[in-house]
């Protein structure tokens, strides 16, 4: 029976999660399967990949071949170093305690890759956040200062029509007060000329009644 060493679609619409799994070649893609081996979840950066090495290298030895993707994700995770190792045990190119070195010296470096690009993005992220926040508080930063602009020019305008104001108030008190003085003199220059024409009547007349007992 061929088998294959292939990923099973689960999870959601739109967020697909993937279990490896060694299937006859013969079945469906997610139908039924002999072994499960691992999972694959690309939602994550970096992706999250977890492999039972022991398993996929048994597998692999008993002669199944994985897809494309699937043999991407066993090398990212060792199985195929390991494979290869034991090959080379069976072979006696090298000890098992030697394979076994080399694999530990090869999967601590492969963390610390992993380790070392989960860093890099955390890095990037809070790069990203804190220009974000520097962005927001521009931004707000000019609100305010536009906001405080508009009120001292609406203040400005005030003050000015209220200067303006005081200003033509007084100028309309003086052309008020201005009216009456000119129509003061009239009004006491009339009695002032019929004055000396009622005292001078009984003056002429005075000398006329004395002169007539002087005559008889």
């Amino acid at each position: 029976m061929p088998v294959k060493i292939r990923l099973q679609r689960h999870g959601k619409k739109g967020k697909p999660f993937y279990w490896v799994v060694a299937a006859d070649a013969r079945a469906k893609r997610d139908g039924r399967y002999l072994e499960k081996i691992g999972t694959y979840n690309p939602n994550t950066n970096p992706a999250t990949v977890e492999i039972n090495v022991d398993t996929a290298v048994k597998w692999l030895e008993n002669g199944a071949q994985p897809t494309d993707t699937a043999r991407t994700l066993l090398s990212y995770r060792g199985a195929l170093l390991m494979h290869h190792l034991n090959g080379g045990v069976r072979k006696g190119a090298h000890t098992q305690e030697e394979a076994d070195a080399k694999f530990e010296a090869w999967l601590e470096n492969k963390e610390g890759e992993i380790q070392a690009k989960v860093d890099g993005l955390s890095k990037s992220e809070a790069a990203a956040r804190k220009s974000a926040l520097d962005a927001e508080k521009a931004v707000n930063e000019k609100r305010v200062a536009d906001a405080k602009a508009l009120v001292d020019e609406a203040a400005a305008e005030e003050a000015a029509a209220a200067a303006a104001t005081e200003e033509e108030v007084p100028a309309a008190e003086v052309a008020v007060e201005e009216a009456p003085a000119a129509e003061a003199p009239a009004v006491e220059e009339a009695p002032a000329a019929e004055a000396p024409a009622v005292e001078e009547a009984p003056a002429a007349e005075a000398p006329a009644e004395e002169d007539k007992p002087a005559a008889e």
